[in-house]
């Protein structure tokens, strides 16, 4: 077992608002024929205010801003701290509007190139946290926030920082990355009560939805009377491919992840797997033979917020570790309605949380009530 890296906070910003992962509601909606899980009116009001607070945020992109007010819920007593928010898509909604200007009038706002790079996600969170502490961004896929863990945990071992926020945010609900979903051929073409039926064996056709949502954790090497969430292993893979969006069908990649943090555990003291599972027929398949390979007749309970929230890419990581974090603390099971299963009789204390994405990268973590 590796050093535990201790959760000294955490927060999430979902389209569930205050319902909480219990809940059996899905927020997916069908708009013309495209399925995603948007936040509440009352969430987008809250953007607006921060926009208003100050003239610098005022063109700031729903990413950057969404970073902002999910930071503003974490507490955080190390002006030193350092930050790595990462997202797979970025500044989308303010370079698809500059795009569509510059298609127009062949001209950019100033201010185009640094409102939609990367970096300025952790920046403007370290900027109005007042903390001048390392910042920086990173995409890499549906992987991207899990990676920001493992960048924290780096950090943290080293000696390099005491304090680390790290996590995920992502607003892809645009037209064009809604579009390049749909091109996929991965995203669902009928309504129904759940429109994304994640881990779902028997459904014939692909049920990813996109949704929105962040999620935010201050972890340190140091306990505290507060801290008695920690990350206590972890393991990344890689797998070959043959395109872009392939996995193999055995899932190589995240079951090579999962041996790699389970290594000299004892699988049978696994409560809970927190899956990736997006509701695509491969995808969840994929995972699926991975777990099986690895825990064989005995899979521990199966847990995904995919067919509430839809899938968040590069944040989606983070929201299951917020949502195993929350399972720990709450001592509950959330069930996936339309799948039967046993929920365990004891309280969950470890829960595996997989996290894969484009390019075949895959990274799961550990985590433990102590």
């Amino acid at each position: 077992m590796k050093n535990p890296i201790y959760i000294q906070d955490y927060a999430s910003v979902t389209p569930l608002g205050d319902a909480g992962f219990l809940s059996n509601k899905s927020c997916i909606k069908n708009d013309s024929g495209n399925f995603f899980a948007a936040f509440s009116k009352s969430i987008e009001e809250e953007f607006l205010a921060i926009r208003k607070e100050n003239k610098k945020y005022k063109n700031l992109d729903k990413s950057t801003l969404l970073a902002i007010k999910t930071a503003r819920l974490l507490f955080i007593n190390d002006h030193k701290a350092a930050v790595n928010i990462g997202s797979s898509r970025g500044a989308t909604h303010v370079w698809e509007d500059s795009y569509e200007r510059f298609r127009e009038s062949g001209t950019l706002k100033p201010q185009t190139s640094p409102l939609t790079t990367l970096g300025n996600i952790s920046s403007w969170v370290a900027q109005d946290l007042g903390i001048n502490g390392v910042a920086f961004s990173h995409s890499i896929t549906c992987a991207t926030a899990s990676h920001a863990i493992l960048n924290a945990i780096a950090w943290l071992e080293s000696g390099m920082a005491s304090t680390f926020i790290a996590g995920g945010v992502e607003t892809p609900l645009t037209p064009f990355t809604i579009a390049q979903m749909n091109a996929l051929k991965i995203t669902p073409t009928e309504n129904a009560i759940f429109p994304c039926r994640a881990l779902d064996m028997d459904k014939q056709n692909n049920t990813m939805v996109l949704g929105e949502a962040a999620a935010l954790f201050v972890l340190s090497r140091n306990k505290t009377a507060h801290s008695q969430l920690a990350i206590t292993s972890y393991g990344t893979a890689i797998e070959t491919i043959s395109t872009a969006t392939s996995v193999t069908e055995a899932g190589d990649c995240l079951l090579d992840s999962m041996q790699s943090c389970l290594e000299n555990i004892d699988v049978s003291t696994i409560d809970a797997v927190i899956t990736h599972a997006p509701g695509t027929l491969n995808g969840d398949r994929a995972e699926m033979n991975a777990l099986q390979t690895l825990f064989g007749e005995k899979i521990p309970f199966l847990c995904n917020n995919k067919w509430q929230l839809g899938h968040s890419l590069g944040a989606s990581g983070a929201v299951s570790l917020a949502m195993g974090a929350w399972m720990l603390e709450s001592g509950n099971y959330p069930e996936i309605p339309y799948l039967k299963q046993e929920i365990p009789s004891r309280k969950p204390k470890r829960i595996l949380i997989n996290a894969t994405g484009f390019g075949g990268n895959a990274v799961s973590l550990l985590l433990e009530k102590l």
